[in-house]
């Protein structure tokens, strides 16, 4: 059999359809609404994946602890590259950490993903449950939201995700450990991150959530909270501290 239909059954028979199946079911059993329906579906899906994106952001959290000490050993090391990789690998076995340990849940999330979109945009479209009641509060989740309500909201909370992602103490360079030549290169690290992540993420959320349905935009606003609520309690608030006192959004 070949590789590439094989894995497509697969992905039909054990991720899509059983999304599209647990979706037609929660639309039956909440009363036809599908506002509620895609809500409880993602909260189920999110669930579900929770031994997958744990690993992961425990992960992300030690590597970050540890990225002053591996940037130091590559300023020390650099300069050659197969020496660097050595003293590397022997950094991760001394600290027990696996860099590759994200990858896996990564990808497993990541085709979720894709079957939860393609779902919901068959099932938005009408496919598989006949005439559907897409009305949900204000909009019609079929349609794009006029009211531009969920893709701001989306990207807002995309934004607060990113302030929790970024570690605190890169964006306060003065309390970082090393020469200033150090605290500098962190400055600036923290810099570019900042304009990468902090901003650009919430902006394409946002104009990807205008041009698609607003059920897609519901189930964002769903997910990132989600996935914020996680973050806070895995790895802790991050930036996000760090901007509101700055700001005087919230006072020491």
């Amino acid at each position: 059999m070949d590789l590439i239909p094989f894995l497509k059954i697969m992905y039909n028979t054990f991720i899509y359809q059983p999304i599209l199946n647990t979706l037609l079911w929660l639309y039956q059993i909440t009363g036809h609404n599908l506002g509620f329906a895609i809500i409880l579906l993602t909260l189920l899906v999110r669930g579900i994946l929770i031994p997958f994106t744990l690993p992961q952001l425990k992960s992300a959290k030690k590597m970050a602890a540890l990225k002053p000490e591996l940037d130091a050993l590559k300023k020390k090391h650099g300069h050659d590259a197969k020496l660097f990789q050595q003293k590397q690998m022997e950094f991760y076995k001394t600290h027990n950490v696996n860099p590759a340990a994200g990858c896996l849940p990564f990808i497993a999330q990541f085709i979720v993903l894709i079957a939860l979109y393609q779902v919901f945009m068959h099932t938005l479209g009408g496919n598989g449950m006949g005439e559907i009641n897409s009305v949900f509060m204000f909009w019609d989740l079929k349609n794009k939201d006029t009211t531009y309500v969920l893709p701001v909201l989306a990207g807002i909370l995309q934004f607060i995700m990113s302030l929790t992602i970024l570690p605190a103490v890169e964006n306060e360079p003065e309390k970082r450990p090393g020469t200033k030549e150090d605290k500098q290169d962190v400055a600036d690290m923290a810099t570019t991150m900042q304009q990468q992540m902090v901003f650009m993420m919430p902006i394409m959320t946002v104009i990807f959530s205008i041009q698609f349905p607003s059920g897609l935009a519901l189930y964002w606003v769903i997910t990132t909270a989600f996935s914020l609520v996680q973050q806070l309690m895995v790895s802790g608030p991050g930036a996000l501290l760090t901007y509101a006192y700055k700001f005087k959004i919230l006072k020491k």
